[in-house]
């Protein structure tokens, strides 16, 4: 199958580059540069693997050209989309989010017939729902937040998780109204942690979870509210999109991809107890309790087939991964 990547350098979309790869499908990615797109390749070298550059994926028709080619596309996956906190204004992570999304759907739909498969990387920020939680999460949930809210909030998180909601709102809006040749899946993981893949220069230019992970290792003490409880491996999750691309039984289906919950303290002592060497110089401040809901993965289980892998190899392999980077 021959499968356009959006966002193709960042830290989801190299391990989905990877497992594409590894299940014998041919790959272009769109990068914003020939640097990150000359990475890939080298990473990837002698595999089926090309870029495309798409400097800004919010601009109209971003993705017009992208989705062009020879032979055709069969499947999309796509995972760009803005993950900081760092914004002026809610409209910085809105509007790349929600366009970014139709953009490509408008592009796929327009020009490349071929494909009859969609992927979107979505968020359990779609889902949550943090004034009011339900017992259990599931895929039938979503995000109760309003545009209004979303636009005049000054939690950052707050419209980040408000970005999720409304840009995995407009792709299942596009197809109930264009009724396009292709199928739907959108994937909702919450903290995703592993491996890192992606071009790190400095571990200043971690993504998001990395980073939190990087704080654990090194004992430095938080800033700013405790992360999701909850987590999934991005080898598990990349997978899940490559299995939604495949298996017939994803079309238009919606997956909280989520592995289980675990505090603070769990994941410290998960290190501490596989890298000695910073035991007694990891900050005391950790929290110890979990959320008074829970999480059902039972559909990303049974119709994906997915099998997560154990907290403690998801952490161990996330520190080794960082220790190579120089932490």
């Amino acid at each position: 199958m021959k499968v356009l990547l959006t966002g193709g350098s960042g830290f989801v979309a190299v391990h989905c580059v990877d497992l594409l790869l590894q299940h014998g499908h041919e790959v272009v990615a769109t990068v914003r540069s020939d640097e990150k797109g000359h990475y890939l390749q080298e990473l990837f070298k002698g595999k089926p693997l090309s870029y495309v550059i798409v400097k800004d994926i919010a601009a109209e028709g971003a993705f017009d050209e992208a989705v062009q080619t020879e032979p055709p596309f069969e499947a999309v996956v796509h995972t760009a989309s803005p993950f900081h906190f760092n914004i002026t204004n809610n409209k910085d992570l809105l509007d790349p989010a929600i366009n970014g999304t139709t953009g490509i759907l408008k592009a796929v739909h327009k020009s490349a017939k071929t494909v009859n498969r969609v992927v979107i990387t979505s968020s359990f920020a779609a889902i949550s729902n943090y004034s009011n939680p339900p017992k259990v999460y599931t895929e039938e949930i979503w995000n109760d937040q309003t545009m209004e809210e979303a636009l005049t909030t000054t939690n950052p998180q707050a419209a980040y998780r408000a970005s999720k909601k409304f840009a995995e709102k407009a792709a299942w809006d596009f197809l109930e109204s264009e009724k396009p040749n292709f199928t739907l899946a959108t994937l909702c993981p919450p903290m995703i942690y592993g491996p890192v893949l992606h071009q790190v220069k400095s571990l200043d230019d971690l993504n998001t979870s990395s980073a939190r992970m990087l704080r654990l290792y090194q004992g430095i003490p938080r800033s700013g509210p405790v992360g999701s409880p909850m987590h999934v491996d991005v080898r598990d999750l990349a997978l899940a999109h490559v299995l939604a691309i495949e298996n017939p039984e994803a079309a238009n289906q919606r997956f909280l991809v989520a592995a289980q919950l675990a505090t603070e303290k769990e994941l410290r002592d998960i290190i501490e107890n596989n890298f000695p060497e910073i035991r007694g110089k990891l900050r005391d401040e950790v929290t110890d309790t979990l959320p008074p809901w829970s999480i059902d993965n039972s559909k990303s289980v049974n119709v994906l087939g997915l099998k997560y892998r154990p907290l403690e190899d998801t952490i161990v392999d996330t520190v080794n991964s960082l220790k190579a980077l120089g932490a």
